[in-house]
C-alpha cells in the first residue's frame, strides 16, 4: 500500500527522447539497461532485480562515493501496473539488501516522509520519437530526490544516445 495520495506532493518531469517508444520502454524494465542510466550523477547501480509484471517484485541498489566511501542505498517495490510499452506504475520503499523495507526513521529521513511512493511512468509516440511523463507520487517537487530523478533522466537521454 502507498501512503502518498493523490493529494500529496510529487515530482512530475516531461521529457522526449529521440528514441522508439519500445526502446525507452527496455530502459525501464531490462536490468541491464536500466542499471546503465540510474540515479544521480556519480551513482552507480550494481543491483537491478526486476520481475516486471503486475505483483511482481523489483529490489535496486544504488552505490554512491560519500566522504567515508562507498555508501549503498536499497530500494524495494511491486510493480502494480504493465502495459507494454507505454505505462508503468510501481511502488518505491526503502530496504535493507534483502528488499525488507525500511521506515523513514530507519535511514534518517525527516519525520512526514512517506515509506513507500509509487513511481509512474508514461510513454507516447510523437512522430518517431517518444515522450515521458514521470510523476513520483510522496516526493516533493523541491526535494533532493526530484534533483536526482532529473540527473537520472539525463543520464538516460546520454545512455539512449550511445
Amino acid at each position: 500500500m502507498t501512503d502518498s495520495g493523490a493529494g500529496e506532493k510529487s515530482v512530475v518531469i516531461e521529457r522526449e527522447f529521440d528514441a522508439p517508444v519500445s526502446l525507452v520502454w527496455q530502459m525501464w524494465t531490462m536490468p541491464e539497461h536500466f542499471q546503465g542510466w540510474y540515479g544521480p550523477e556519480g551513482a552507480v547501480v550494481p543491483v537491478a532485480t526486476m520481475d516486471v509484471r503486475v505483483g511482481g517484485a523489483r529490489l535496486i541498489c544504488m552505490e554512491m562515493q560519500g566522504p567515508n566511501g562507498p555508501m549503498q542505498m536499497w530500494f524495494t517495490g511491486e510493480y502494480r501496473e504493465v502495459v507494454e510499452p507505454t505505462r508503468l506504475v510501481y511502488t518505491e520503499s526503502m530496504s535493507d539488501p534483502e528488499g525488507n523495507v525500511l521506515t523513514p526513521a530507519d535511514v534518517g529521513m525527516p519525520d512526514g516522509h512517506p515509506t513507500t511512493t509509487q513511481v509512474t511512468v508514461e510513454l507516447d509516440d510523437v512522430d518517431g520519437r517518444t515522450r515521458m511523463v514521470l510523476t513520483h507520487a510522496g516526493v516533493p517537487a523541491d526535494s533532493p530526490g526530484a534533483m536526482g530523478w532529473t540527473m537520472a533522466l539525463d543520464k538516460l537521454a546520454r545512455y539512449i544516445d550511445r
